[in-house]
């Protein structure tokens, strides 16, 4: 029975519904997601590309402990570049952070969620970029998801690398200009794409500084020669190389020799910065100006929590007082590089503390993963759609804070389980 109409002050109204209808089509439709999400899932698992998530129950560094495995495990695969993340001091001023400034904002930036303790950090962070401003998000996933739609219209273009981060490809998809992606890192093509664009207001040259999937390193002395040709402005992510690359580690255009040339620079505090959260946008006044009136994430999320905030920044005094931690990659990175591809491993990437161990097959990666867990290696298999697909691999990091020992213990068990699955003879 569907109900009785009835007629009141000339509109008609369904009555008498059949109780319990309504929840009866809603245990349909739940069952039919059910269904379908199954089947997706289901085919994750048959494509080999299933992520599980390995639970740490200690803090993080290069020696953790791991649920289901005995004994500390040797950390490889986190971004603890500087291994900051536990570091005392560090640790000490999230602590008094959150003993004066309390938990929490509860609200967000313009309303009542800015702190004297934020704006130090947006000072501290612009002069170690060298930059004019600097403005905080939650996350540098909101930095980029942030940028492109408050600061372009239709009326401009944006030129984006075929390999950048999720992040950014998220942000240009909200973003109104006119879009075009160029190959992963090929000069004669972004050329092209920016002769094409010429007809467009504002050109931006949109680049990981590092790309965090392979650990290469974005020309930027070329690209940057490119802007001045065309007439466009360079953005870069730097979240894979603020805090370590360049003679100060100020990052990728440091280390290139053109933080003079590049305009906006994007990072994140979650990584080499003491490993919490949070990520930022440095560069023209006015761009910063214009992102704290219209940047979706920055008006409508929180604020960071002071005790995150007090991390980074005493991270940063550490990293701006003395940086002779940063100088120590060079030689443990070379030291990772050199004895895998001696082995016969394919390592990608260039120079850079992310060490991808080239393996193509998504099941192979993850097996191998979980042999190396069980010689109390922690290392990750990477595949589609972090990666794409037959270009699956495991992405070893080198820390600061690893030892040559750490190293050679890591290698030895990749030599290892390497000639078990047929990778290395």
């Amino acid at each position: 029975m569907r109900g009785r109409a009835v007629m009141l002050s000339g509109r008609v109204l369904l009555a008498a519904w059949r109780p319990g209808l309504g929840r009866q089509r809603a245990r349909s439709a739940l069952a039919q997601l059910n269904a379908v999400l199954e089947a997706e899932l289901e085919s994750i698992r048959n494509a080999g590309t299933w992520k599980n998530e390995r639970i740490i129950t200690s803090r993080q560094g290069p020696h953790i402990n791991v649920q289901g495995s005995e004994g500390a495990i040797l950390n490889f695969c986190a971004n603890n570049y500087l291994g900051l993340s536990s570091h005392p001091a560090v640790v000490q001023s999230g602590i008094e952070a959150l003993d004066q400034y309390g938990a929490g904002l509860s609200s967000v930036r313009f309303i009542c969620g800015t702190q004297n303790l934020h704006k130090n950090l947006e000072a501290k962070i612009a002069k170690f970029h060298q930059r004019e401003d600097a403005i905080l998000y939650a996350s540098c996933f909101d930095a980029n998801t942030g940028i492109f739609e408050a600061l372009l219209t239709p009326e401009d273009a944006l030129l984006s690398d075929e390999l950048n981060h999720a992040s950014i490809i998220d942000g240009v998809r909200l973003c109104k200009a006119n879009k075009y992606r160029y190959k992963h890192m090929d000069l004669a093509d972004l050329e092209a794409k920016l002769q094409e664009a010429q007809k467009h207001r504002i050109r931006l040259i949109v680049t990981d500084g590092v790309f965090s999937m392979d650990g290469d390193v974005a020309p930027l002395k070329e690209i940057c020669d490119l802007s001045d040709k065309y007439h466009a402005l360079v953005f870069i992510d730097e979240c894979h190389a603020t805090g370590f690359l360049g003679p100060n580690g100020r990052g990728t255009d440091e280390l290139l020799g053109v933080m003079d040339r590049v305009h906006i620079v994007n990072s994140t505090l979650g990584k080499a910065l003491g490993g919490a959260a949070g990520g930022y946008t440095t560069g023209p006044k006015a761009v910063v100006d214009l992102l704290r009136q219209r940047s979706r994430p920055y008006l409508f999320s929180n604020t960071l929590p002071p005790p995150v905030v007090g991390c980074a920044s005493k991270a940063l005094d550490l990293l701006m007082d003395n940086n002779d931690i940063a100088h120590t990659m060079a030689s443990k990175v070379n030291r990772f590089r050199s004895q895998m591809t001696a082995a016969g491993f394919s390592i990608g990437g260039m120079d850079h503390p992310i060490c991808p161990v080239m393996l193509g097959d998504a099941r192979l990666a993850s097996a191998m993963a979980e042999d190396m867990l069980q010689r109390g290696i922690y290392v990750i298999g990477f595949s589609f759609p972090v990666v794409p697909k037959g270009k699956a691999r495991i992405r070893v990091q080198i820390s600061a804070s690893h030892s040559d020992q750490d190293i050679n213990r890591c290698v030895q068990a990749f030599l290892e389980v390497g000639r078990k699955h047929g990778v290395i003879p």
